[in-house]
């Protein structure tokens, strides 16, 4: 049968057999009858036709006069039916262009909204992948939070969050005995009760002994004798005064004093001055000073304290040489003092080398210990002493120390790069305890862990001393104080620099700056502080707190740029100061904490997240004031920089052991009943992984996040599950993703979605957990899926899927489409250079398994290619296809011509 007779109907049906004769006559009596039937038709037809040929014959002869008569009428009218004939049928075309016109708008309207409906879901999509601080700065937000997190793993190297609270720490004991050594841990202000006197010769010659010359001595020295006078700058606890004393001894003892005249060496008031020293030499009794030294130490720090002019340096060397004494003023480095350095008396004193000075230490200590072991054993009065030498030889215990004191493990618990004179006779001490018997590996350890404890302690005992005595004075005379700026801000400087080290010189500074307010706000409020513009030196920032510069790079917008980094010299010093400020010294707290909200603010990253970091150090100090002080307000404030800073305060506070269980209880609350700003921190601070007992739990709570309120937080939720994707347990993240897309809830569905497609947006340097050294820190600019591809093999079949499911949901689709293209372009670098490509050979065969899929990536891959913007060479394209496609599945024609 043809298309023809199927598209009309059942055709005539065919001839029977013969073999059916009652067919047959049935068929002819049926055939008979409707034969007859036609006949009558045909006769009843005939007769209508006839009379109706009849009426139209009489109808016409009728018409025909009133037809005639009408005719001429008829004519003249023609012209105006006709006419009207033709403007009506010029109103229908018309009518009917209308309503074409019409319907074509509502074509028009009708494919608009389901454009501008496309948009909107897509548009929506695209809103839940943002990065959590895009509101504040649009599409800055990833390139922002990618240098946050490695300012996050570049300060956390610098805290200790393992160590033990209850070891030996400074700020609960001020002094110790480990087995016959005495440990003073009480800071002593350097000058403190420093008053005239002489130098005993005792001291003299200990001081012979041991002392160990800093570089350049030979020039200090000969330029105390061609002045007679030396100004001597250098930071408290270098050895500065030991220096000065051994100088003077070395050039008092040829300068032909006569023996029994008096002290060689002698100490004078720091109150007198210059000035007073001057009159002591001037008046009576000049001649037996004759080659005679004097030691003085300026306290130049005192508020409103100046330093002496050149003109009383002047009289002073005047009267030196005038009875052939000498002199070395000590200073301390900073702005008072540079007039003095800068001056023709003035010098730099270095530190002691830090090894000799250890060095000679050890076996001065060793030589102690070993005659009092011998003393110890003694035999009773009648038999001789054991002799000195018995036992281990001096030069072998000397290596054992030295050996002792480069183990990983102890250098780790000094934490200092450079020894000053008193740290290396304590270390010296300890070393040679272990040795000889008299300390555990253990006590040693907690010994050496005091040595940066001590020297904070030293740098903020007393500070504020002599300021406090000052309104009891004022009462009388109406004096007011200053200089708080002054002598606050080489406090500040430490502070700052133990929370933003790392960082270029000029952040620490302004960030000293801004805490030197708050510090003068709090001690004097009924003033404005006042700091001068120009006395500010970075070369005693440096010395004053054991600093040092270094070349390093800076994120600025996200380009790297060369700048001068400032660190501690010392990786133990940022803690020490941080638990010294916050156990020992309470007034401190709060403008601590106004400082830290200030910088919690700072645009910034590399400010921001380091604050935060030192934020969560001080938390685990006292939990609960900083949570009331610091965290809550934090986490419920407006702006997301500051609910990511109160997240990573908690998380880092949850990398102590103490307090990991409160924590998390925390995040748990807020992420259950906590307000919309309290759930939102909670996300955060799961994303890191350290704020709930286990993966699955983390993931349960970012759901009720996710999905609670019609996805109003679905955005951070999405994110922090992302940031999980860096864990150990990355296959469990992957599974619950895949759960989500396929949830009979669509706010579930979105959650899968919306992750999927934020993962094939993050990079891995985005990924907190993605440390340095691990297999995706050492890709932190690949696309986080691709380097999860290029290193765990296992999981491209699950990223597949869910990418899969992303493509093909059409709410996800177009945002789904443009991660992938990202994804493709990350392939080659701009200069050619090979990037992401074996990530992409693991993931895109997997994506196009199935014709379609390798449809949708060649119209893809074409659309790349004709990018006004950006295409895609026709090399890459063809080499990206050939990842995609295996060899064996390729046409003849791919083979011939890609």
């Amino acid at each position: 049968m043809s298309d023809e007779q199927q598209a009309a109907g059942s055709p005539e049906r065919g001839p029977q057999p013969a073999d059916q004769p009652r067919a047959k006559d049935d068929r002819a009596r049926a055939d008979r009858g409707k034969a007859d039937r036609g006949k009558a038709d045909r006769a009843r037809d005939d007769r209508a036709q006839d009379n109706r040929a009849r009426d139209e014959r009489a109808k016409a002869r009728d018409n025909r006069p009133r037809a005639e008569e009408g005719r001429a009428a008829g004519d003249r009218d023609s012209g105006g039916s006709d006419a009207a004939e033709k403007e009506k049928e010029e109103q229908s075309e018309q009518d009917r262009e209308e309503r074409e016109k019409e319907e074509r708008e509502k074509e028009e309207r009708e494919k608009e909204e389901r454009e501008r409906e496309r948009e909107r879901v897509t548009g929506r999509f695209k809103e839940h992948t943002r990065d959590p601080l895009a509101e504040e700065q649009g599409d800055d937000g990833p390139t922002d939070l990618a240098a946050a997190s490695r300012a996050r793993h570049s300060t956390r190297m610098l805290f200790d969050t393992g160590r033990d609270l209850n070891s030996f720490d400074r700020s609960f004991i001020q002094s110790a005995h480990i087995g016959d050594i005495h440990l003073r841990l009480d800071s002593r202000p350097s000058g403190a009760g420093m008053r005239s006197g002489p130098v005993p010769e005792d001291e003299l010659r200990g001081l012979r002994r041991v002392h160990v010359e800093p570089q350049g001595y030979v020039r200090l020295r000969s330029a105390l004798v061609a002045r007679r006078l030396l100004v001597l700058g250098a930071a408290p606890g270098t050895g500065r005064t030991s220096t000065a004393l051994s100088l003077l001894d070395e050039v008092t003892s040829g300068a032909g004093a006569e023996p029994g005249a008096g002290p060689r060496v002698s100490r004078v008031d720091p109150d007198g001055g210059v000035r007073g020293l001057a009159g002591l030499l001037s008046g009576d009794g000049a001649e037996d000073r004759r080659g005679t030294g004097y030691l003085l130490e300026l306290a130049l720090t005192r508020p409103g304290s100046l330093p002496p002019d050149a003109m009383d340096l002047d009289g002073l060397a005047a009267a030196l040489d005038g009875c052939g004494a000498f002199a070395v003023i000590v200073v301390t480095l900073g702005s008072a003092a540079n007039p003095l350095l800068t001056g023709r008396y003035g010098m730099i004193c270095p530190p002691a080398p830090t090894q000799e000075l250890l060095t000679t230490r050890l076996r001065e200590k060793l030589e102690e210990r070993r005659e009092e072991l011998a003393d110890r054993t003694a035999a009773p009065d009648d038999t001789p002493a054991a002799a000195p030498d018995s036992g281990p030889r001096l030069d072998d215990l000397l290596t054992a120390a030295e050996e002792l004191a480069q183990r990983a493990e102890v250098r780790d618990a000094v934490g200092l790069k450079d020894l000053r004179p008193a740290e290396a006779e304590l270390q010296a001490s300890l070393l040679a305890g272990h040795l000889l018997g008299d300390l555990s590996y253990d006590e040693l350890l907690s010994g050496c862990r005091s040595l940066a404890a001590g020297q904070a302690q030293e740098w903020f005992a007393g500070v504020d001393r002599a300021l406090a005595a000052l309104p009891a004075a004022a009462a009388d005379g109406g004096a007011r104080r200053s200089g708080t700026a002054a002598l606050f801000h080489p406090v500040a400087f430490r502070i700052a620099l133990a929370v933003l080290g790392g960082t270029p010189h000029s952040t620490v500074a302004a960030a000293a700056h801004l805490l030197t307010w708050e510090l003068s706000v709090q001690s004097d409020p009924d003033n404005t502080p006042a700091r001068p513009l120009f006395c500010d030196d970075p070369e005693s920032d440096l010395a004053l707190s054991r600093a040092e510069l270094t070349d390093g790079r800076v994120e600025v917008a996200g380009a790297e740029v060369g700048a001068r980094l400032i660190w501690y010299r010392g990786s133990a010093l940022p803690a020490a100061v941080l638990a010294e400020i916050w156990d020992r010294h309470f007034p401190v707290r709060a403008p601590l904490v106004r400082w830290l909200r200030l910088l919690s603010d700072d645009p910034r990253p590399h400010v921001w997240m380091r604050a935060a970091v030192a934020a969560g150090e001080l938390s685990v100090r006292d939990f609960d004031h900083s949570y009331a002080e610091l965290i809550r307000p934090l986490a419920e404030a407006a702006t997301p920089r500051r609910r990511i800073f109160a997240a990573t305060t908690m998380d880092q506070a949850a990398g102590h052991a103490s307090h990991r269980k409160a924590v998390r209880k925390l995040v748990d609350d807020w992420s259950r009943f906590g307000t919309k700003s309290l759930r939102w921190t909670a996300a955060m601070a799961l994303g890191y992984g350290n704020a709930a007992a286990t993966t699955d739990d983390a993931l349960d709570a970012l759901a009720r996040i996710g999905v609670r309120d019609d996805g109003d937080q679905l955005a951070a939720a999405s994110f922090n599950v992302v940031r999980l994707l860096a864990l150990p347990d990355v296959a469990t993240v992957l599974r619950r993703m895949a759960d989500w897309t396929h949830h009979r809830r669509e706010a579930y569905q979105d959650l899968g979605l919306v992750t999927t497609v934020r993962m094939a947006l993050t990079g891995v340097d985005e990924v907190p957990a993605a440390e340095p050294g691990s297999p995706l820190g050492d890709r932190g600019d690949w696309p986080l899926p691709l380097a999860l591809a290029a290193t765990r093999p296992e999981l491209v079949g699950p990223m597949a899927d869910l990418l899969w499911t992303a493509l093909n949901t059409p709410r996800s689709k177009d945002v789904a489409m443009d991660a992938l293209e990202a994804l493709m372009r990350s392939a080659v670098r701009k200069d050619g250079t090979e990037w992401a490509r074996p990530g992409l050979a693991a993931l895109l065969p997997a994506l196009a398994a199935e014709e379609h899929d390798r449809r949708r990536l060649d119209w893809l891959l074409r659309r790349m290619m004709n990018d006004p913007e950006n295409p895609l060479p026709d090399a890459q394209a063809r080499s990206l296809w050939w990842l995609a496609v295996p060899s064996p599945d390729r046409t003849g024609e791919e083979e011939r011509h890609g």
